[in-house]
């Protein structure tokens, strides 16, 4: 069974997500930040990791540099809603840096589901 990192500082989000991908089959691990994310990532070696971008302690794009250092296959998967900032420019440079997808929230259970399977090829 594969294993889902979900990195999300908004509890409401990470359980929403568990349950959507335990339903589905999946084991999860959860992180509230980018920092205990990466420890996680170290730990652990899930099979895909669902980041969010803006977050506190170590941003989405410091979170997926890191990993991506560790492990340069890693299968990532950013995600991002609204910010003073903007979301697509955050998507835009996780793309950049070589995740695999990007979600814009709010996006449907079905739609993170599909990219995980994706990712796992």
């Amino acid at each position: 069974m594969p294993t889902i990192l979900i990195i999300d500082d908004n509890d409401v989000i990470r359980d929403t997500l568990v349950t959507v991908l335990e339903d589905e089959g999946f084991a999860t691990l959860t992180a509230e930040d980018g920092v205990s994310g990466l420890r996680m990532f170290s730990e652990a070696r899930p099979d895909v990791i669902v980041t969010d971008m803006i977050m506190p302690e170590a941003n989405g794009l410091d979170t997926i540099r890191e990993i991506l250092t560790i492990d340069p296959q890693a299968r990532i998967i950013a995600m991002s809603g609204g910010s003073r900032f903007g979301s697509y420019y955050h998507l835009d440079d996780a793309e950049t840096l070589g995740t695999m997808h990007v979600l814009l929230k709010p996006f449907e259970p079905d739609d993170l589901v599909r990219a995980i399977k994706t990712c796992l090829g």
